[in-house]
């Protein structure tokens, strides 16, 4: 399924006549501005699944971003705009092809950590108030209380229902149970799945960060279908060659000036993997001996 169909961003020439329009001299960056035109990126043609490949300061996460904003897709974690962000997110433009649904989003590393962190937070709380639990029930069941008023209500319920149950049972009852915690892995590849539903446009940063090899190639196997059977559109931004290995995705290679789509089997990062393990590649068989 593709959504947006292109995005168009300003070239060298327009960014030159925007700085000759403005007479704001108090700033040292003009960020985003000269990012992406300094490789020659000035337009995207998408497909259901389209990759954004690149080193830090490629600008891949800023072309991203300013998709997002340009669409108005959702986002969980809050974005720090530079002064000249909206300025340069006007000079954009976009052909969509099909209406972006409103389940659409942009999903960040920082909404991924901040979702493990919340878990984090949220089951500490809950186990310092379990101990203040605990020490509710032995002092309900043992003391002597005697009801004076209507005001003491409350607290013959909790003193006649730490007389009738356990401990266990008690705390059970005022406290819910744990929110399960999971590794950093498994706590990141559930929250992409829990935010990817059918029929959206999802653009996300980076998704491997967190995720092991094998985590990967479960997402990458997840956008994969997605795609074909569940009417998503993909934008990513990564250099992990288990996503860049995705079946009909087109890649577009930021390290290179001007941008050019590439297959992935020819990016550095890939290539920087297939060499490696190609030297190791005895270390591999069966029948290696180690020559020590």
């Amino acid at each position: 399924m593709v959504y947006l169909s292109s995005f168009t961003f300003p070239n060298a020439d327009t960014e030159f006549s925007f700085f000759l329009s403005i007479q704001r001299t108090c700033y040292d960056s003009f960020y985003p501005f000269k990012i992406l035109s300094n490789h020659d990126l000035d337009r995207l043609d998408f497909a259901p699944i389209t990759i954004l490949y690149g080193g830090n300061g490629s600008g891949k996460t800023t072309a991203l971003n300013v998709i997002a904003e340009k669409i108005g897709v959702k986002r969980d974690s809050i974005f720090n705009k530079s002064n000249f962000f909206p300025d340069y997110v006007k000079l954009c433009s976009m052909n969509i092809e099909e209406d972006i649904p409103d389940n659409s989003r942009i999903i960040t590393s920082d909404d991924v950590f901040d979702y493990m962190l919340n878990i984090r937070n949220l089951n500490e709380g809950i186990d310092l108030k379990r101990e203040e639990l605990f020490e509710e029930y032995l002092d309900a069941k043992y003391s002597q209380f005697q009801m004076q008023s209507m005001a003491d209500y409350e607290q013959l319920k909790k003193v006649n229902n730490a007389r009738r149950k356990t401990q266990s049972r008690f705390v059970r009852g005022e406290l819910i149970d744990n929110v399960r915690e999971y590794s950093n892995g498994e706590s990141a590849f559930l929250y992409f799945t829990e935010k990817i539903g059918e029929n959206g446009l999802y653009l996300l940063d980076e998704p491997e960060n967190s995720l092991s090899p094998k985590r990967q190639m479960e997402l990458m196997s997840f956008i994969e279908d997605s795609a074909r059977f569940f009417g998503c559109q993909f934008i990513i931004s990564t250099h992990s060659p288990f996503l860049l290995a995705m079946k009909g995705a087109r890649i577009y290679n930021l390290d290179e000036n001007p941008v050019m789509m590439r297959r992935w089997t020819e990016l550095e990062n890939v290539r920087t993997y297939y060499d490696f393990f190609k030297k190791h590649e005895k270390e591999f068989s069966k029948n290696y001996e180690d020559d020590d």
